[in-house]
């Protein structure tokens, strides 16, 4: 894991501005922190050279583009494979970044290896991730599916 970066109350104010708005003007920022431009515009290079912003996204609501279904999918690995002389996991975990209605994958703690967040159009499309791709996989031996009825809260920011 890497080392976390020293952040002082300017770079945290910086930080939740640009996660608010990435599309900010220097000079607007400047003005929300009480900088000036000039200092801002150092100060958020040296926040994206040290790894702090890594990048700048456009966020895309995926009901507005015809994906008006998401599922969280617990997913259980066969602990070994004869077939394959690679570890399950590394074979899961290539397959997934070829999946693109997988947009988060992470590995757990307990009784499932992971979870995916999958975003599909609708019940027909989730039917034919579930069949034709999750459980082909040969390292998958069971899953289980939650829908998301509501999203209570959804945010990108991270509380710096």
């Amino acid at each position: 894991m890497d080392k976390a970066i020293q952040l002082d109350t300017i770079d945290r104010r910086i930080l939740r501005a640009l996660q608010v708005d990435g599309r900010v003007t220097f000079d607007a920022l400047a003005a929300q922190v009480n900088l000036s431009a000039s200092a801002v515009l150092r100060r958020v290079r040296r926040l994206e050279e040290s790894g702090a912003i890594s990048a700048y996204v456009a966020l895309v609501p995926p009901e507005r583009v015809g994906l008006g279904l998401t599922a969280y999918i617990n997913v259980r690995l066969e602990k070994n494979t004869e077939s394959h002389k690679r570890n399950p996991m590394d074979l899961f975990r290539a397959a997934v970044q070829t999946w693109p209605e997988v947009v988060e994958c992470a590995a757990l703690t307990g009784e499932m290896d992971y979870i995916l967040r999958v975003v599909v159009e609708d019940m027909a499309h989730y039917s034919r991730f579930i069949t034709d791709t999750l459980l082909r996989h040969p390292s998958v031996q069971d899953c289980k599916t939650s829908f998301v009825l509501d999203r209570v809260k959804n945010t990108t920011a991270v509380p710096v």
